[in-house]
C-alpha cells in the first residue's frame, strides 16, 4: 500500500489557536477547561474571515476553516518552501477568506474529508428560536447551508480550490478518526495526491447540554479526569483539527517537512448499544487491532496510546480492558494517556485533534500527562501519565509509534496507527 504522510497540521482547541498551543500547553500539564466546558475563548472568527465571511458560516465552520488555514501554510503549500513544521510560525496561519494558495497538485487531486458529531447545532437551534418566536418569514435562508454537516468540508474545498473528492463523515465522536482513515484510504487506493481531513464541532448550546445531561453523561463536578476514581462524566468542549495527508512519493519530490506517517486505521462496531460501550472492551480492542494489522505492526511496537479516555465510568474502564486484550502484556510496559483530560470532549472533532496531539507527542518523544488523575480505580492499573509529561521511551533502531483511539456513541470504533517522523 501506498504510504501516507502528514506534512502539516493546524488546531484551534479551549488550549489556544494553533496546533503549537494544542502539544505546548497539554505537555506542560495546562487544562483549557473553565466553568465546567471546554472553549475556545481565545478564537476570534474575524482574525481568519471576513465579518461577511463568518456571518455566513456556523461556528463549527469557522473553526474548521481556522484550522485548516494553519494546516495548508504549515505544509507549506503555494510558498515555495517545505512547511514551517506543527505551527512553527505561531499560531495563525492567515485569513482563510484570502486568495487560496497554489496547490502543489492539480486541484483534481487534492480532496477534503471532515469530521462532526453534530454539525451547525447552533444555527439549528436558532433558527428553531426565531421560528417559534417571530415566524416562518424570518427564518433566515442561510439556515440549511449553515447547519448541514457537510458544511464544513464544503467550505474548506472552496477556500482552497480543492476539487478532488470532498465529503463529511459523521460517526458521533469518531467522526475525526474516521474522516482521517477516510483519507487515508483515498491516498492508498489512487483516488488523489493530498487530502486535507480532519474534524470540527461547535456544540457548546444550551440543547446540547440539556440532552447531554439527560443522559446523565455530562461531569456534575465540571471536572475531567479520566481514569480517576472520582470521574462522573466528561466534559464538553469545542475545536476543530485539520491534518495534510499526502502519498509520500509526491510530498518527497516537493521536498515538504514530514511531521508523521498514518501507518495504520482500523475500525469496528460495538453492535451493543446506542450509548454504551461493551464492558469487556471487545468491539474497541477489535479496532485497535484492525489498526496495528493495517500498519503490519505488533503490539510490542507500540510505545505510547492516545486514549478516548473521555472521563465517564463506564468508557474509562471498557477502554481498559480493550488496550489489555489488544496489546496483551505489553499494555502494562506504555504510557497511555488522555487528551480530554486538558480540553474536554471535543466530540466530532476529538479524533483529529488528539491525532495531532500525539503526532506532536511522537515527534518530540514526550508522553503527555493525564491531568487530574490522583486516585487510582481498582482495576484501572495501567500507566496513564498522572499529571506531569515526561520524556517517552522507545527502540531507537525505529521511529517511535502510537496508537489514537476514538469510540463514539453507536459503538461506532476508529483506531490511528501514527508513525514519528
Amino acid at each position: 500500500m501506498e504510504r501516507v504522510v502528514v506534512t502539516g497540521v493546524g488546531a484551534v482547541t479551549p488550549l489556544g489557536v494553533g496546533a503549537r498551543a494544542l502539544h505546548e500547553r497539554w505537555s506542560a500539564g495546562v487544562c483549557g477547561i473553565s466553568g465546567g466546558e471546554g472553549a475556545c475563548a481565545d478564537f476570534n472568527p474575524t482574525d481568519f474571515l471576513s465579518a461577511k465571511e463568518a456571518r455566513r458560516a456556523d461556528r463549527f465552520t469557522q473553526l474548521a476553516l481556522a484550522a485548516c488555514a494553519e494546516a495548508i501554510a504549515d505544509a507549506g503549500w503555494g510558498d515555495g518552501a517545505d512547511g514551517g513544521g506543527a505551527g512553527a510560525s505561531g499560531a495563525r496561519g492567515g485569513r482563510a477568506g484570502a486568495e487560496a494558495r497554489e496547490l502543489p497538485y492539480a486541484p483534481e487531486r487534492v480532496g477534503c474529508v471532515l469530521g462532526t458529531g453534530v454539525g451547525g447545532i447552533a444555527t439549528l437551534t436558532g433558527g428553531q428560536d426565531t421560528l417559534r418566536e417571530r415566524g416562518g418569514e424570518y427564518v433566515s435562508p442561510l439556515s440549511v447551508p449553515l447547519m448541514m454537516s457537510n458544511a464544513a468540508a464544503g467550505a474548506l474545498s472552496m477556500a482552497h480550490g480543492l476539487r478532488g473528492p470532498s465529503f463529511a463523515v459523521s460517526s458521533a465522536c469518531a467522526s475525526g478518526a474516521h474522516a482521517i482513515g477516510s483519507a487515508l484510504r483515498m491516498l492508498q487506493h489512487g483516488e488523489a495526491d493530498a487530502v486535507v481531513a480532519g474534524g470540527s464541532e461547535a456544540g457548546l448550546t444550551p440543547l446540547a447540554r440539556a440532552a447531554f445531561s439527560a443522559l446523565d453523561a455530562l461531569s456534575t463536578s465540571g471536572v475531567s479526569r479520566p481514569f480517576d476514581a472520582r470521574r462522573d462524566g466528561f466534559v464538553m468542549g469545542e475545536g476543530a483539527a485539520v491534518l495534510v495527508l499526502e502519498r509520500a512519493d509526491a510530498a518527497s519530490a516537493r521536498g515538504a517537512r514530514v511531521l508523521g506517517t498514518i501507518r495504520g486505521y482500523g475500525a469496528s462496531s460495538d453492535a451493543h448499544h446506542i450509548t454504551a460501550p461493551r464492558e469487556d472492551g471487545l468491539g474497541q480492542a477489535g479496532a485497535m487491532r484492525a489498526a496495528l494489522a493495517d500498519a503490519g505492526v505488533e503490539p510490542e511496537d507500540i510505545d505510547y496510546v492516545n486514549a478516548h479516555g473521555t472521563s465517564t465510568p463506564l468508557n474509562d474502564r471498557a477502554e481498559t480492558h480493550a488496550i489489555k486484550l489488544a496489546l496483551g502484556e505489553h499494555a502494562q510496559r506504555i504510557p497511555v494517556s488522555s487528551t480530554k483530560s486538558a480540553i474536554g470532549h471535543l466530540l466530532g472533532a476529538a479524533g483529529a485533534v488528539e491525532a495531532v496531539a500525539t503526532l506532536l507527542a511522537l515527534r518530540d518523544r514526550i508522553a503527555p500527562p493525564t491531568l487530574g488523575l490522583s486516585e487510582p480505580d481498582e482495576g484501572l492499573d495501567l500507566d496513564y501519565v498522572p499529571d506531569t509529561a515526561r520524556p517517552l521511551s522507545h527502540n531507537g533502531d525505529r521511529p517511535a509509534l502510537a496508537l489514537s483511539n476514538s469510540f463514539g456513541f453507536g459503538g461506532h470504533n476508529a483506531v490511528l496507527c501514527l508513525e514519528a517522523p
